[in-house]
């Protein structure tokens, strides 16, 4: 999979060149930036145990400094290489077992981030390009994974997750449900006291992009304090999408694409 428009190429990590500039970027968003505690971190990367069991989706600038080329990554882990190895990383948040006898067609997703000099342009559209076109090379019906409210106060996104339970609750047979001490429950504001504009305006936007899609949410919610953020779970379930959410999310790409290509 390769997808080139003007100076960016997205496609998969095909060496460990590319998955070490892949864990700099990650080392520079989630520990510089963010702040984050990751335990398995080295210096001047971010890693865990589940990367070598991962692949990497890279998106490169071609115009930029070699070492820096690398301007955002997804971490992809594979249902068969989960099982066969690590398991899965959201595994250690969410209950996943609806998802045990689905695991050959699910595809989890992690570590998403863009260099903060591309946010705001096409960098995240472009990755969303090249997960689509993997999923449907690969026949992919569930993708999953965690996403980050930045914070570990659940009274400052109290609007946004209580909305979520509310309106984006997963259908019973694929609904994880939150595990552990730092579990929280999500329906934190009565529904009739929802403020829907406040929870879209704290709604961090790769969440919004699962929404956007037809994603659903998992019970309840997680505060990871190494990372400093709520986590909560996010799957899609690629057939029951409807057709206007696939062409609302081609329409989005076909334009990323022709604005950067020209």
């Amino acid at each position: 999979m390769r997808i080139e428009a003007g100076p960016f190429v997205v496609r998969l990590a095909e060496n460990a060149e590319d998955v070490l500039h892949a864990l700099q970027l990650r080392h520079r968003v989630f520990r510089t930036e963010m702040g984050a505690r990751s335990a398995g971190s080295e210096e001047g990367i971010e890693t865990d145990r589940f990367d070598a069991s991962c692949e990497h989706l890279i998106l490169e600038d071609r115009n930029a400094p070699c070492s820096a080329q690398v301007i955002g990554t997804y971490r992809l882990l594979s249902g068969s290489e989960a099982m066969g190895g690590p398991g899965f990383y959201s595994a250690g948040e969410f209950d996943l077992s609806p998802f045990e006898s689905r695991a050959g067609c699910c595809l989890e997703l992690g570590r998403s981030c863009v260099d903060r000099s591309y946010r705001g342009g096409p960098a995240t559209t472009l990755l969303w390009a090249g997960l689509a076109s993997l999923v449907f090379e690969r026949e992919i019906r569930y993708l999953f994974g965690c996403a980050s409210f930045p914070g570990t106060d659940p009274e400052a996104v109290a609007h946004a997750l209580s909305y979520l339970h509310c309106r984006h609750l997963a259908p019973e047979e694929i609904r994880a449900r939150v595990i552990g001490e730092h579990g929280i429950a999500m329906d934190l504001v009565p529904r009739a006291a929802i403020d829907r504009a406040e929870a879209i305006r704290v709604m961090p936007s790769l969440i919004k992009g699962y929404l956007r899609l037809g994603g659903f949410t998992g019970e309840g919610a997680f505060v990871d304090h190494a990372f400093g953020v709520i986590d909560v779970f996010l799957v899609v379930d690629v057939e029951r999408t409807s057709e206007s959410q696939r062409s609302f999310y081609r329409n989005r790409i076909g334009d990323a694409l022709a604005r950067v290509a020209s």
